[in-house]
């Protein structure tokens, strides 16, 4: 059945709402740019996260905006695509599915500027202690 344009706005409104993943199902799957996505798994995996390593912070900053371009792509579907009620509910599902992983990943602690440069001075330290031990020898 053809999504009327009333079921349409309801769906909209449901996955616009501020508190639309609290309580819901986060889809096992996902399909990005062609890829299937584990997203159930990696929500859970993500939260077991407390703090993003340095080095991964450029990767994690790309999956956000990658999970956030999907997200507007299957917003403008829901909003513009001839859809059935069937079709509409799933990208729905899977758009609260999106935001729940981005709520996720944008929940991860990064470590702020005094973390990091402590961790430099002490990385700094270590650098000294290892070059007076070579020149002590």
């Amino acid at each position: 059945m053809t999504l009327t344009k009333t079921e349409r706005t309801k769906i909209l409104r449901r996955v616009n709402r501020q508190s639309a993943t609290i309580g819901a199902q986060t889809p096992e799957t996902i399909t990005v740019h062609g890829d299937t996505l584990e997203l159930q798994e990696f929500v859970i995996e993500t939260r077991k996260i407390d703090v993003i390593p340095l080095a991964a912070q450029e990767t994690l900053s790309a999956a956000i905006d990658v999970l956030r371009d999907e997200r507007l792509e299957r917003i403008d579907q829901l909003k513009n695509s001839p859809l059935d009620t069937e079709t509409a509910e799933t990208i729905a599902d899977e758009i609260i599915g999106i935001d729940r992983a981005l709520n996720a990943l944008t929940t991860i602690r990064r470590p702020s500027f005094g973390d990091e440069a402590r961790s430099s001075s002490v990385d700094d330290h270590k650098r000294w202690l290892g070059f007076l031990e070579t020149v002590r020898v």
